[in-house]
């Protein structure tokens, strides 16, 4: 315990500082030259077009592809703030565990976009499968049974790029 009058025990400077973990993913353009990147790319250009032609179909079951808008609208803004950030230098500025983060994101995005290509894929199936026994529960038109089963393709590309981004980011993490 420090006298009175006497000054206090300086504080070690190790104790005010923590151990910045290195980012493996370059800055700049270069991020767009390795595999995450391009991977990001491919979930921007695909988790566009589920959003595109999922509200193209004028979404006909909004109880199954409201779940889709909102996971495919949701991860295309939120990985285009991800590249944006790595793209622009800002990871180099922001203290954090970018590889932790890059992993977590990718894995509830691949959660997420699992579900919706289900959904997707239950909705293409199910309309199909009402329409050859003429049930009224639900009626599409041919070109929205279309636009879901393209969103379908989609989704799963979708689904695919975010679970390689995911075991990309899970050994940057743990390496």
């Amino acid at each position: 315990m420090a006298e009175l009058g006497a000054p206090p025990t300086p504080i070690p400077a190790a104790a005010l500082n923590y151990g910045t973990v290195p980012v493996t993913l370059p800055y700049g353009p270069e991020v767009l030259r390795t595999y995450s990147g391009a991977f990001i790319c491919l979930e921007l250009i695909f988790g566009g077009l589920v959003w595109i032609l999922v509200a193209a179909s004028q979404v006909p079951v909004p109880v199954l592809q409201g779940w889709v808008m909102f996971v495919s609208v949701t991860s295309f803004f939120i990985s285009a703030c991800y590249l944006s950030i790595f793209l622009c230098g800002f990871a180099s500025k922001i203290n954090a565990n970018w590889n932790f983060m890059d992993f977590a994101f990718h894995f509830f995005a691949f959660v997420f976009y699992f579900g919706a290509f289900v959904l997707e894929a239950a909705t293409a199936s199910l309309a199909t499968l009402m329409r050859q026994e003429n049930s009224s529960v639900i009626h599409l038109k041919d070109n929205q049974i279309g636009l879901n089963v393209a969103a379908t393709i989609f989704a799963f590309a979708v689904t695919l790029c975010y679970g390689c981004s995911m075991v990309l980011g899970f050994r940057r993490w743990k390496v």
